[in-house]
């Protein structure tokens, strides 16, 4: 099957203190610390750090102990050794990438009695998946073998895909590793879900990160001792790296070949901050627009606004903009948030909301940032008030549940002919005709008669607008 294949797309999560090198291993003749050996611990020279250093077993994944503590369903995974005990249930591992969902997997393939298989759901189809699950039953009833299914990005599977896997799953066939960047709620079938374990990957912690880069110095699967790490680009590393290993390890690998390009020597080299900056160019944001990301980051923003926090809000939508989310996205959410969380406590906000909607959209990105900010800014320290929020919600539920009733005689039409006749219009009030331009009538449905859905608060603008209806209130009552 041409989509079966080795994949080294995720980082390790972790890295041991590899045993010592092979016989004629001179990694300092290498240039850079790289293995001089095609095949050491089951790894290749031209391999990259991050896939040289990856774990073999599931005590040496750093990260994830809230998974890997003895009795786990994952070292139960790992640990089956026969076809008897290979009843062991499919997990669904979620988490951002470089976390070690493809390392958990490549992890469990190495126990005994169990082939292996890897499908890409970029790459593969039903088809795979079908021949897969045949070569299965041909193990278990010819061998007694377990097949592991590994599945990265399950995400990008359709649900016909998905459920060519089901009667496998379910009667365990196949033991299905799948790996998703995106909540398996929203991306996975739900009968597939049902019958897995959705095991929740976190980012690596900066002592994690910071444990892999010490690993990967000393290894000699790694830069086997030959550089020394500067304690500033130790820190300039783990900070770029925001919990992802895979870089960690990446930046580190192509600051090491900068050092040794600049040493000119093989002998141990330093690896500066400079270095490493010049390596990692810029940090990458974890931000996934069509995934959960993008949603806990739009709402942090909203919530930070909503709270009176411009610091926070600022931190946020700079996040969306250096991630490269929409500007009209972020310019809409604004403008939400004008009318749901500050509405008549500031009804500047709205206006000033919409202006810089107007502004992204004809200037663009980068400058667009900043009439955002401002936006951003003014909303976050405005007074806050739901209160037309709130109030249309509450006549929509009225509607909706049956509550309309008819429209007063004397507030209908009556400019077509036959309408006087019909009593339209008979004995309406013209309320520029009153003091304070306020008549004693009732505008609602007879049946919805002294309803009252906006109700002013005490912020901002809106204390003077509850002293206003009660006033009206008055006039309108006849007082």
């Amino acid at each position: 099957m041409s989509d079966l294949f080795s994949s080294a797309n995720e980082a390790a999560a972790g890295a041991d203190e590899a045993p010592a090198a092979a016989s004629g291993t001179d990694p300092e003749s290498t240039g850079g610390g790289l293995l001089s050996t095609e095949d050491l611990s089951g790894v290749s020279a031209l391999d990259p750090l991050a896939v040289r250093m990856r774990p073999r077993t599931i005590d040496e994944i750093v990260g994830q102990e809230h998974l890997t503590a003895p009795g786990s369903p994952l070292h139960q995974l790992a640990e089956a050794r026969t076809g008897a005990r290979a009843g062991a249930t499919s997990v669904i591992l979620w988490g951002p990438p470089g976390v070690g969902k493809t390392t958990i997997a490549h992890v469990i393939s190495h126990s005994p009695n169990r082939t292996f298989v890897e499908l890409s759901a970029i790459t593969a189809g039903v088809k795979d998946v079908r021949q897969v699950i045949e070569n299965a039953r041909n193990d278990r009833e010819l061998y007694q073998r377990t097949t592991v299914l590994f599945l990265d990005e399950i995400h990008r599977f359709s649900k016909a895909q998905q459920d060519a896997l089901l009667p496998a799953v379910e009667n365990r066939l196949v033991v299905l590793i799948a790996a998703t960047t995106e909540n398996p709620s929203f991306s996975v079938i739900a009968p597939l879900v049902s019958r897995s374990l959705v095991l929740t990957l976190k980012p690596l912690t900066d002592e994690g990160v910071a444990q892999l880069i010490d690993r990967a110095l000393e290894s000699p699967r790694g830069l086997a001792g030959t550089f020394t790490l500067e304690d500033d680009a130790r820190d300039y590393i783990v900070q770029v790296a925001s919990g992802d290993g895979r870089r960690a390890l990446t930046v580190l690998e192509a600051a090491a070949a900068s050092a040794r390009a600049t040493a000119g020597s093989d002998e141990i080299t330093a690896i500066t901050r400079e270095q490493a900056a010049e390596s990692a160019n810029q940090a990458v944001v974890r931000y996934d627009r069509a995934g959960d990301q993008h949603y806990d980051v739009i709402s942090a923003f909203i919530k930070s606004i909503r709270g009176s926090d411009p610091d926070a809000a600022l931190h946020y939508l700079a996040r969306m903009i250096v991630a490269g989310e929409d500007p009209r996205f972020i310019a809409r959410r604004i403008v939400i948030a004008a009318a749901e969380d500050i509405g008549m406590a500031d009804p500047q906000a709205l206006p000033l909301a919409v202006a810089a909607q107007t502004a992204v959209e004809r200037i663009g990105m980068p400058e667009g940032r900043i009439p955002l900010a401002e936006a951003v800014v003014y909303l976050a320290c405005a007074p806050k008030s739901n209160a037309s929020y709130t109030a249309i919600d509450a006549a929509i539920a009225d509607v909706r549940a049956g509550r309309a009733g008819e429209v007063p005689l004397h507030l209908r039409d009556a400019h077509y002919p036959g309408a006087k006749a019909l009593g339209h219009g008979a004995d309406y009030k013209y309320a520029h005709s009153y003091p304070h331009s306020v008549a004693a009538q009732e505008h609602l449905p007879e049946s919805l008669a002294g309803v009252q859905y906006y109700s002013p608060t005490a912020n901002g603008a809106e204390k003077g607008m509850a002293e206003r209806l009660a006033a009206i209130a008055r006039l309108r009552s006849g007082q």
